[in-house]
């Protein structure tokens, strides 16, 4: 893929300045030479989607199009298969104009965006050619959130370090919070990302706002300068990929804090954008704030179901958000508003900063920051395959076919009752999944599927409130129930000696994990 190193905005051409038009209009194109400018023998691209946040036009056969103006939108291209938009010295896609006459309110804490001025008359986008191919791979990063320079450097080594340079992979996408609440961190962020070597696509969490911000439409302004636009959509292979801010800032009901849910406008855009999409590619939606179909206190229903009834003539479909600090799969059947047979996953990503980089630190001097339903800190990859998908997740710093976590008590009395368990973690596990265990090579057996606080986290809870010393790091927070944990009986009925527990998990796109353990058969004196 051919990158570019213009400064931003290069990717546009302006022929001229134009006051008070009532459109925004001008070319998509193929920039052959890479120079940002549409050079007389460079043709301009049909069929391609551009918006203004709420309508979408497609590119007549010579790649002009032509969009309501407004006072303050974002006007973004929308990224075809088969082409890329120029990176940035950042390797971030400038596929957009920032188009805000007055600039962004001036007594924000952190800036936003200068005044643009009025639009060009000409309005041209740039796009590079590249190969692509229906099968592809891409890197996922959920909340990142350093709340300091020091967090940044823990993101940096304990995460980023892992995937720097990393091969057959198409892009990143980082789900949001890319920062904790000082947007100031933002360039920072942007620098640690850059070393992936990655076109890197960011979406906006709810510690990436202004929370100055009266209204939800300025609560993005600082994000909009840093990265462009908070809703926007792209194109690789057979998956069209949409990229939304889900968060009401302030919360309506009482003008505090946030909701999750999207304004009218969002709504309208993504109406607009599906009316150019093939029903049979893969529609892969990303947020910050799952949907979590059983709380109305943290997602608006109203907005979810509208979400459902424009996704209903789409039989592939994809979810994906983060913000919890915990990593579960969600499925949306009818009972929940979802209009089809085939329930709707929401892939809700663990995080790259776990437990907001809580527990002792490790061998780096990073913290371990295990999660609080036992999920360790880590990434995922998706591997798309056509209209298709699966999921893995890599634990940092571990093997990448470490998915199971197991405990199991480290010496037991012979032929002795015990309420004692064997406890497999499968971090990408669901309700339903099968999960065997077996002792000495012995038959399979099923695990009963659980739900309740992972053992091995609380020990590391334990670890810290017995120590009569001060350990290392911050107490991790308190545990959540984890749903991706199974439970064993463990049997006592055995010889003297050591004695091995594996656990074979399959999940839901027929991958199989194993792991093992090892637990101790002793005569109790009377």
């Amino acid at each position: 893929m051919k990158k570019s190193n213009f400064l931003f905005f290069t990717s546009l051409f302006f022929s001229s300045l134009s006051y008070g038009q009532e459109f925004v209009k001008g070319y998509v194109y193929d920039d052959a030479n890479g120079n940002g400018k549409m050079d007389k023998k460079e043709i301009g691209l049909a069929q391609v989607s551009v918006s203004n946040g709420i309508e979408v036009a497609q590119t007549s056969d010579k790649g002009y199009y032509e969009l309501p103006a407004r006072e303050d939108q974002v006007i973004f291209v929308i990224k075809p298969t088969g082409y890329q938009s120029p990176l940035n010295e950042n390797n971030l896609p400038q596929n957009y104009y920032l188009h805000k006459p007055n600039g962004s309110p001036a007594d924000f804490k952190y800036k936003g965006v200068s005044p643009t001025g009025p639009l060009p008359k000409l309005l041209n986008f740039a796009l590079i050619k590249q190969e692509e191919n229906d099968n592809f791979k891409a890197l996922i990063f959920g909340d990142p959130q350093p709340y300091d320079e020091k967090e940044i450097e823990y993101f940096s080594k304990g995460i980023v370090s892992e995937v720097v340079g990393i091969k057959g992979v198409a892009f990143g996408l980082s789900l949001g919070d890319l920062v904790g609440n000082d947007l100031s961190l933002h360039s920072p962020y942007i620098k640690a990302v850059k070393e992936v070597g990655l076109p890197w696509y960011n979406l906006m969490g709810n510690h990436d706002m202004n929370f100055d911000a009266t209204a939800d439409s300025l609560s993005d302004e600082t994000f909009e300068a840093n990265f462009g636009p908070v809703n926007y959509a792209f194109n690789v292979g057979k998956a069209h990929f949409i990229v939304l801010d889900d968060i009401l800032y302030p919360d309506p009901r009482d003008n505090k804090s946030y909701w999750g849910g999207f304004r009218e406008d969002q709504l309208q855009f993504i109406e607009n954008d599906l009316k150019y999409i093939d029903k049979n590619h893969l529609i892969v939606l990303a947020f910050h704030i799952p949907l979590m179909h059983h709380e109305e206190d943290a997602f608006r229903n109203n907005d979810r179901q509208r979400l459902f009834d424009l996704l209903k003539d789409f039989p592939h479909t994809l979810s994906l958000s983060a913000h919890t600090h915990l990593q579960r799969q969600n499925f949306y059947t009818k009972e929940d508003g979802w209009q089809q047979e085939k329930p709707h996953h929401e892939y809700n990503a663990g995080t790259t900063s776990g437990d907001w980089y809580s527990g002792e630190l490790n061998e780096q001097g990073v913290p371990i920051s295990t999660m609080r339903d036992g999920t360790p800190k880590g990434y995922a990859f998706i591997t798309f395959k056509g209209n298709e998908y699966s999921i893995d997740y890599k634990v940092a710093g571990k093997p990448a076919d470490y998915q199971i976590e197991l405990f199991a008590p480290k010496i037991l009395p012979r032929n002795k009752r015990t309420s004692a368990g064997i406890y497999a973690n499968f971090f990408m596990g669901a309700k339903g999944d099968d999960v065997l265990y077996r002792v000495d090579n012995g038959p399979w057996k099923k695990m009963e599927y659980v739900e309740g606080a992972d053992p091995n986290f609380l020990d590391i809870l334990h670890k810290y409130d017995h120590s009569k010393i001060l350990l290392s790091g911050r107490r991790p927070s308190n545990p959540e129930d984890c749903t991706h944990l199974w439970r064993g009986v463990i049997p006592t009925k055995l010889t003297v000696g050591a004695h091995q527990i594996e656990v074979k998990a399959t999940d839901r796109y027929g991958k199989i994990s194993t792991e093992i353990i090892n637990y101790e058969i002793a005569e109790q004196a009377n």
